[in-house]
C-alpha cells in the first residue's frame, strides 16, 4: 500500500494519518529518516560560540561530531552536565546555553576528539 503513496504529494491519509512525502508510510513507521547518515566530515570537532538569530543570548555549538544519533545525545547530555546549563541537538549539531567554549575543548580532547576552536 505504501508504494501507491510514494512519490506522491500525499501528506495526510485517512487511513494512515501523516504520510512520509518521501518514502510514503506512516510518519511514525517512516524509514527515510533513519537511512538518513550524516556526512562523515573531516573528523575534527569544532566549537564555536553564537549570539545571531538567539535574541541576544549566547550558545556554544559543536559541530562534527561522528556516530550514531544515540551517541550524540549521549554526549550532548554529558556536555550539559559539565557544564551545568541547558542546551539540545538538531541534526547531530549539540547546542549548550552560555559561552563554554573552553571548557568544551578541553573536555572534548580529554575524551579523543581532534577538537579545533572555530570561529572568532
Amino acid at each position: 500500500m505504501s508504494k501507491k503513496y510514494a512519490g506522491s504529494s500525499l501528506v495526510w491519509s485517512s487511513q494512515l494519518g501523516r504520510v512520509c512525502p518521501g518514502c510514503g508510510k506512516a510518519v511514525a513507521a517512516c524509514i527515510c529518516r533513519k537511512q538518513a547518515a550524516r556526512p562523515a566530515g573531516d573528523g575534527i570537532v569544532r566549537v564555536r560560540r553564537e549570539t545571531k538569530g538567539r535574541g541576544g543570548k549566547t550558545v556554544t555549538v559543536v559541530t562534527g561530531i561522528t556516530g550514531t544519533d544515540e551517541a550524540v545525545k549521549e554526549l550532548a547530555g554529558a556536555l550539559k552536565r559539565r557544564c551545568g546549563t541547558g542546551g539540545t541537538v538538531k541534526d547531530g549539531i549539540i547546542e549548550i546555553q552560555g559561552d563554554h567554549c573552553d571548557l568544551l575543548v578541553a573536555e572534548l580532547t580529554q575524551r579523543g576528539m581532534t577538537v579545533k576552536r572555530a570561529g572568532g
